[in-house]
């Protein structure tokens, strides 16, 4: 939860040094008017400044009597400051919310090609579950904390901060990710983020939530591959339904989430072999080898083709859509070795 902590290792490094100067000139001050060995000296000035009352090595005279008043009177405000400073630098070592920060900084630094998620209300909740059933690295900005305190677990990194802030992207490694999804309710903030992160990463594939028509031109000319109107899905399909009623629960009933239900899957040609050697469609016989059918085809230009040809060239870069029962699904990736 970056933020929490802001100023505190300086405070540390504060306490330390004014704690070293003070034990220093006691040491030297005992040491000078009192003629104390040097280990005589320190005892004197620990003892003198944790005020614990234990007697003198030796008695004093009056020059370091005086020196003992001065060192006390000068130093019992800054060796309290100290030990409270760096018996709260221990404790949050140990504060959960303390470790949860560390492990997602050390996360953020070793983590490459994954995605960010903005916002974690009803979208973004789906979106990690979908990212989370195919294990997909992403990690979450959240700018309400009783959001990230309700449901932060093992499995969710949650970065407290606003998004629009070009730092808190930074922060979320947005110049090593590979996919950013902005799930905010509010088109402006959404356009803000889109237009921030294709200006920080000219190669990140950017997906946005838009809520009114208007706003849809808008994200997208600010650099979002692709703009989702949530609104429009549901009305859609809630009208399909009335229309093409068996056709939606067949398609409802398709699992695209979890790797040991899933009934339809995207293979890319690198997934499938490592040579770059085109092949078609009959040559890999995919169906008879695993059960799956070919029904859609994606071609390295981006152009679709919806049950494709047998004889469709199959080329580097390219991806198909494949069809099948579960256990299909996962013999096809055992047979390719995806």
């Amino acid at each position: 939860m970056i933020g929490i902590y802001k100023g505190k290792i300086p405070k540390i490094y504060i306490a330390l040094i004014l704690l070293i100067i003070v034990v220093a000139i006691g040491v030297l001050g005992f040491r000078f008017f009192s003629d104390y060995s040097w280990v005589d000296a320190l005892y004197m000035t620990v003892i003198t400044l944790s005020t614990v009352g234990f007697g003198e090595v030796a008695p004093l005279d009056d020059n370091a009597k005086l020196f003992t008043v001065f060192l006390i009177s000068t130093s019992v405000a800054i060796f309290a400051y100290s030990v409270s400073v760096i018996t709260e630098y221990i404790v949050s070592k140990n504060d959960p919310r303390r470790v949860q920060y560390r492990k997602i900084q050390k996360m953020i630094h070793k983590i490459e090609d994954h995605i960010i998620i903005i916002g974690y209300g009803r979208n973004g909740r789906q979106a990690a579950a979908k990212l989370l059933a195919y294990n997909k690295p992403f990690i979450i900005i959240e700018k309400d904390e009783e959001v990230i305190e309700r449901y932060q677990d093992e499995k969710l990194f949650f970065l407290k901060g606003n998004a629009t802030e070009d730092d808190v992207l930074i922060k979320a490694g947005v110049k090593k990710a590979v996919c950013l999804i902005c799930t905010l309710p509010e088109d402006a903030d959404n356009l803000f983020i889109v237009l921030s992160a294709r200006q920080i990463n000219k190669k990140l594939k950017i997906i946005s939530r838009a809520s009114q028509d208007a706003s849809y031109k808008k994200i997208r000319l600010a650099g979002a591959d692709n703009v989702i109107m949530p609104d429009r899905i549901g009305g859609d399909h809630m009208a399909s339904l009335v229309v093409v009623p068996d056709l939606i629960e067949f398609l409802d009933n398709l699992s695209i989430v979890g790797r040991k239900s899933i009934n339809i899957e995207e293979i890319s040609f690198e997934d499938m072999f490592d040579d770059k050697k085109d092949r078609t469609i009959r040559t890999i016989d995919m169906r008879s080898r695993t059960g799956c059918t070919i029904i859609g085809y994606k071609s390295p230009e981006g152009e679709y083709i919806v049950n494709p040809e047998a004889d469709t060239l199959l080329r580097p870069g390219s991806k198909v859509v494949v069809l099948g029962r579960p256990e299909q699904i996962n013999l096809l990736n055992k047979e390719f070795d995806i």
